[in-house]
């Protein structure tokens, strides 16, 4: 069993990544509205994860004996500047995401919760890939400067991208 304070950081985490997934869901949105298919298969594919994300930390905390505690859902940005701004807010977002799980790291740790520490592990590991997958998606769209053939390309390879892992996922 996990003591009270854990259980209300992690039922914040589970409003986070709905959260996730929820800002995903708008620029996969988004992406659709400019015609940018794969971007929006790509940010779908995310909001998926991010629900996963949300379960498993869901599951976690009713393992343990914790109660669930649903909190709203705050609205995600709709628009865009651009599809390097949708990956540079992303990136930073992910960022923001990984700094919170090294918080709970920290918060385990100094309670003494050996479960949720080594539970925790995951989404670190996790964090690190999508981190360097953002990271390298933003590299390519400012090497074609973002915009034209190489912005098509991209977008091709990135509906490529989310079908395959949206199939090797089931």
């Amino acid at each position: 069993m996990i003591g009270k304070n854990i259980a209300e950081e992690l039922n914040k985490q589970v409003n986070r990544e709905f959260y996730s997934a929820y800002f995903y869901l708008s620029m996969s949105a988004y992406s659709d509205f400019l015609g940018l298919k794969g971007f929006a298969s790509w940010f779908l594919m995310k909001n998926q994860e991010e629900t996963q994300h949300a379960m498993r930390v869901y599951k976690y905390i009713l393992d343990q004996g914790a109660q669930i505690a649903l909190l709203p859902i705050k609205q995600p940005p709709s628009t865009f500047d651009s599809p390097l701004a949708m990956f540079e807010e992303t990136l930073a977002h992910e960022q923001a995401v990984t700094q919170r799980f090294n918080e709970l790291v920290d918060i385990a740790m100094a309670e003494k919760d050996h479960a949720t520490h080594i539970f925790l592990q995951w989404f670190i590991t996790e964090q690190i890939e999508e981190e360097a997958t953002v990271s390298e998606i933003i590299n390519k769209i400012k090497l074609v400067g973002g915009k034209g053939d190489g912005l098509f390309m991209i977008d091709n390879q990135l509906g490529q991208l989310a079908s395959t892992q949206s199939v090797a996922a089931v």
